[in-house]
């Protein structure tokens, strides 16, 4: 008999919101997994210690732990193998709150800009430890079990209408940033679990009771996003499978 898999969305150093949603989840078994959807830093103020709490997390629990990558996280090899200032330099994407956290520096405050010492330590995200970036550079870009498939963005579109299976997708762009109406919209398959695209984004067209309010977890068809605006405004949730059960930390 399969286990239980908890998917966790995006945290966005919500360290406080991700204790507040473990400590909902039922005592976790050796037959149960963990998946964490990728985006662990940015926005919110503990990226270094999200970082930290789910690289040691399968040494704190029974269960099977994988954390999958995220466009935040993808970005930010980016930023220190070529550089990106695109990514880096807008407030939105809240990289002087990572920054910070890894430098055990202030919260920045909203839309506030870093200063000039911070600037090229920022460019390069030289700030990282080395072994965090290795941490980032091996982290799987989808995982599947008996329940569902787990990708950060979804499932790019094939020509003939249907959906790649990941492991057919040779541009990882799509798994990590894509954000596709059409499988937003029209896909069905094996279930797919997402993140990336906050679920207030997306229509509200939820069948079956997924759904637990308005800008709760969110599901069409057959795929279901689970980004609830953790670390910029919203809180975090979680999906447990087979028996579809949510949790978040409100």
């Amino acid at each position: 008999m399969a286990g239980r898999t908890f998917a966790v969305g995006d945290l966005h150093g919500g360290l406080d919101q991700l204790f507040r949603l473990l400590s909902c989840f039922p005592e976790l078994d050796a037959e149960d997994t963990l998946v964490f959807i990728g985006d662990y830093v940015d926005r919110g103020p503990k990226s270094a210690q999200v970082v930290d709490y789910i690289r040691n997390l399968p040494s704190m629990t029974r269960a099977n732990v994988v954390a999958l990558r995220g466009n935040h996280e993808d970005a930010w090899l980016r930023v220190v193998d070529h550089g990106w200032d695109e990514f880096v330099m807008p407030p939105l994407n809240g990289c002087l709150a990572a920054f910070r956290s890894f430098v055990d520096g202030p919260v920045p405050s909203e839309n506030e800009l870093p200063r000039a010492d911070e600037r090229m330590m920022i460019q390069t995200g030289a700030f990282f430890p080395d072994d965090v970036v290795q941490w980032f550079r091996q982290l799987p870009l989808w995982y599947e079990d008996e329940h569902a498939i787990y990708v950060h963005a979804g499932l790019p579109q094939h020509p003939d209408g249907g959906f790649y299976h990941p492991r057919q997708v040779t541009d990882s762009m799509s798994l990590l940033w894509g954000r596709d109406e059409e499988f937003f919209s029209n896909y069905t398959g094996k279930l797919v679990v997402f993140g990336h695209t906050g679920t207030e984004y997306l229509a509200q067209e939820i069948p079956k009771g997924v759904m637990n309010d308005q800008i709760g977890i969110w599901r069409c068809g057959d795929a279901i996003g689970i980004d609830t605006g953790c670390g910029h405004g919203g809180y975090l949730s979680a999906l447990e499978l087979p028996a579809m059960n949510i949790y978040d930390s409100r």
